[in-house]
C-alpha cells in the first residue's frame, strides 16, 4: 500500500506520517525537494531523529548541497525504493508536487528542443512556467532555468497515467489559520537559529544553486548581501511561503485525486482516526492492499 500524504507546510504532515507509519508498520518516504539535502534542517522544517519515533525514513539527507539533484533523479530514486520495499507500506510525504507526480506517474522526461524566448520578459517566462507546474521552484530572475525548463519537450500535453494504486491524503487548515501558522513557523524557524544555518552554510560552501532558490535560504542571502533588512527578509519569507502554499493548493487539486482532512490542532489524534478510518474503509472495500 502506498499513501502519499500531501498539503502546505505547517499542517502536520511530518506528525500524520510517523502515525500512519507506526500503524500500518510502514515506512515514511520524503517528497520534499529541499529536505534531499543534508544541513538544510531548519528552513526545510525537516523531521528531527527523536520525531521519527523509530521508523525508518528514506530519502532524507541524500545529497549534499554542493550536489545537483534533478526531478529525474528523484524519479529514479522513489522508484527503486518502491520496488525495493514493494513488501512494505509506505507513507510518501511532502510538498512538492512535481517529485510526486514524476514518481508516481508515467511522466518521461524528452531531450530539450531549443527555441528563442529572446522576446520575453523573466515575468512572462516564470508566468509561462507556472501554467505547467504551479508548484514551480525557479527563481523568477533566474533566466536560464526558466528557459531551460520551457525547452523541455514533456509538458504533459498527454497527461501521464499513474503507475501505481496511492491513496492520496491531504491536510489543510483554513486560509487565515494557515497564514497564521506560516508567520509563527518562519518566527519559530529565527528563534531555532536560521540564520546562523545560512551563515555557516555560506561560509563553508560559498555561493550554492539550492541556496539561491530555496525558500528561507535565498531571502536571507539578499540579507547578508546588502540588499535587505533582516526585519525585511524575514517578512519576505513570511510572504514567500504563504504564495508558495497557495500555488501548492491549485497543484494538488488539479493533478492528484487528493482527499482532504481538516487538521484538528487541538487533538491530533482525530484528525489521524479520520484519516486511517477513511484508509481502512478502502482497503476493507478492496480498492487498496496492504501489506502486513
Amino acid at each position: 500500500m502506498i499513501i502519499c500524504i500531501v498539503g502546505p507546510t505547517g499542517v502536520g504532515k511530518t506528525r500524520l506520517s510517523v502515525m500512519l507509519a507506526k500503524y500500518y508498520k510502514g515506512i515514511v518516504v520524503n517528497a520534499d525537494a529541499t529536505q534531499i539535502y543534508r544541513e538544510l534542517n531548519i528552513g526545510s522544517a525537516k523531521i528531527k531523529d527523536e520525531e521519527k519515533e523509530g521508523i525508518e525514513h528514506l530519502l532524507f539527507d541524500i545529497k549534499g548541497v554542493e550536489e545537483e539533484y534533478s526531478v529525474a533523479d528523484y524519479q529514479k530514486d522513489l522508484r527503486k525504493i518502491l520496488k525495493d520495499y514493494q513488501d512494505k507500506n509506505i507513507i510518501l510525504t511532502g510538498g512538492t508536487g512535481l517529485y510526486i507526480k514524476a514518481g508516481l506517474y508515467d511522466y518521461s522526461f524528452s531531450p530539450m528542443k531549443k527555441q528563442d524566448y529572446s522576446c520575453y520578459s523573466n515575468l512572462e517566462l516564470y508566468q509561462m512556467c507556472l501554467k505547467y507546474d504551479a508548484n514551480l521552484k525557479i527563481d523568477q530572475n533566474n533566466r536560464r532555468r526558466l528557459e531551460n525548463y520551457l525547452n523541455r519537450t514533456n509538458k504533459e500535453i498527454i497527461p501521464p497515467k499513474p503507475l501505481y494504486d496511492v491513496i492520496y491524503i491531504g491536510l489543510t487548515t483554513d486560509r487565515d489559520h494557515l497564514y497564521n501558522l506560516i508567520n509563527q513557523r518562519v518566527d519559530k524557524m529565527f528563534d531555532d537559529g536560521l540564520l546562523e544555518e545560512v551563515k555557516l552554510l555560506l561560509k563553508k560552501y560559498g555561493k550554492l544553486n539550492i541556496l539561491n532558490r530555496a525558500i528561507g535560504y535565498k531571502e536571507l542571502i539578499a540579507y547578508l548581501n546588502g540588499l535587505i533588512t533582516l526585519d525585511e527578509a524575514k517578512e519576505l519569507i513570511k510572504k514567500n511561503t504563504r504564495h508558495y502554499a497557495k500555488r501548492q493548493y491549485t497543484w494538488f487539486n488539479n493533478q492528484l485525486n487528493v482527499k482532504w482532512f481538516n487538521t484538528n490542532f487541538t487533538d491530533f489524534s482525530l484528525t489521524f482516526n479520520e484519516v486511517i478510518n477513511y484508509i481502512d474503509k478502502l482497503l476493507d472495500n478492496k480498492e487498496f492492499s496492504k501489506k502486513e
